[in-house]
């Protein structure tokens, strides 16, 4: 039987009909959130202002493959917590009428105000243009990383997530992403293709725009 590709959010495995237990899927049951630069499954609360690594975060539930994509609850909307608003304080002016504040005499109705404070803040002593500042010394160079051409490894580039081998890598083998990932208003999308999207499945599906080499390491 012909295999095929799971659809449920966070698996993305291969399987075959014939060959599909219970608990060999493992996914999110419910969508994301986005919120100020902030990613987070909403079923298991985990987060990462990464989107790579957010991605990598594994699914909290088990169950089977799937073909069909599953309807993804929608988190209920956060409720406001009510905001206190302080109590204004009496009117200073009374102070100037006060006729014991006036002569200089404690007064237990006034006597509780803030004195007024200076705008203006004291100076630095060390505000000088002289002053000797080192500058931090240079990290040492990375030690290459020695990598088997047979050993099969996973791309980081955004978009792809593919196993390959180097021996098999070449300027063409991975479809990517370049830019980044743009979430606002609801709506989610790549800002290299300008493409976006309402549903995080659908942004999930957006075709890559780019090739060149997979990279299993995109900070070296």
């Amino acid at each position: 039987m012909a295999k095929v590709r799971c659809q449920r959010i966070g698996c993305d495995a291969v399987f075959s009909e014939d060959d599909n237990p219970d608990g060999s899927c493992t996914f999110h049951a419910s969508g994301p959130l986005f919120h100020d630069g902030m990613k987070e499954w909403s079923c298991c609360k985990k987060r990462s202002h990464d989107f790579s690594l957010f991605l990598e975060i594994p699914g909290c539930k088990t169950g089977k493959h799937t073909t069909e994509k599953p309807v993804l609850t929608k988190p209920a909307p956060a409720q406001k917590k009510p905001v206190s608003v302080p109590t204004p304080l009496a009117n200073s002016s009374s102070k100037d009428t006060c006729p014991r504040c006036r002569q200089g005499f404690f007064c237990s109705d006034h006597g509780s105000h803030n004195q007024e404070t200076n705008p203006k803040s004291a100076a630095s002593p060390n505000n000088g243009s002289g002053l000797d500042i080192q500058e931090p010394e240079p990290e040492p160079p990375k030690p290459k990383k020695i990598i088997d051409i047979n050993q099969p490894q996973t791309c980081r580039n955004k978009g792809c997530g593919k196993s390959f081998k180097e021996k098999d890598n070449h300027d063409t083998a991975c479809e990517y992403h370049p830019g980044p990932p743009v979430f606002h208003d609801r709506m989610r999308g790549w800002k290299c293709c300008d493409i976006h999207v309402k549903e995080f499945d659908e942004f999930m599906s957006i075709p890559p725009c780019a090739k060149g080499w997979h990279n299993a390491d995109p900070t070296s």
